[in-house]
């Protein structure tokens, strides 16, 4: 559901394509996205000791160093060594090395668990709605994290790319995390930050929100029948 820009808005159910079918259904299973939904990520807190403000922006452009492609490289299974070859042919060595700093660095990109989302998913939870993970990571990083944020393994069950050799937003991801989950696309909604991967959501039939703050997550899920703590104002 574009905006009057074109950009897709932000905390809205979109249910476009083969998710048309489901709009309006209940909702009984709720998926979430983990980085900026679930635990905060700040990828250019990482750089700082080191690097000046060009040369962040331009480690952070993919046609200029290649960071997006090592990641999803990374997130599919592959390992640091095989990105950073990667970036070393396609971008240089002097990116390569600046991967290999982020890389060894990145918990200093981890930066708290977003505000109201371990509630929210209690609430959820306590509710009778089910709650699941469905996460484009790779596995070194990913074990700081889950280690540092009990919120990821709080969930029903979770399905990560790196373990899937799988990543959004592609389908087939979608589809095997539905399935492991035993749940109805019809009847759940998945919720991650970028619009890219809600049309990859909507594409297997599963609405989707594009996520930006819990509290509009929550006022959202109340408006669409589920049964939880509204807001005081």
């Amino acid at each position: 559901m574009p905006d009057e820009s074109g950009q897709m808005q932000t905390d809205v159910i979109v249910a476009d394509g083969n998710a048309a079918a489901a709009a309006g259904k209940p909702i009984h299973d709720v998926i979430f996205d983990f980085g900026n939904v679930l635990v905060q990520w700040e990828p250019r807190a990482v750089l700082v000791p080191r690097y000046g403000p060009r040369m962040v922006e331009r480690f952070f452009d993919d046609s200029v160093s290649g960071f997006f492609h090592a990641c999803d490289i990374m997130d599919g299974g592959g390992s640091e060594d095989e990105a950073c070859a990667w970036i070393e042919r396609n971008r240089g060595e002097e990116w390569a090395s600046m991967f290999r700093f982020y890389q060894a660095n990145f918990e200093d990109s981890l930066r708290g668990t977003v505000p109201g989302a371990r509630v929210l998913v209690d609430d959820l939870k306590s509710a009778g709605v089910g709650v699941w993970g469905l996460s484009n990571w790779d596995e070194g990083n990913f074990q700081l994290a889950d280690q540092r944020y009990p919120i990821l393994h709080s969930l029903n069950d979770r399905v990560l790319s790196y373990d899937a050799r799988m990543i959004k937003p592609h389908a087939d991801i979608y589809e095997y995390a539905i399935s492991r989950f035993g749940i109805d696309p019809s009847t759940s909604v998945f919720v991650d930050g970028k619009a890219v991967n809600v049309a990859g959501a909507n594409a297997v039939g599963l609405r989707a929100i594009r996520f930006s703050d819990s509290r509009r997550l929550r006022t959202l899920l109340i408006d669409n029948g589920v049964d939880i703590p509204a807001l005081i104002d």
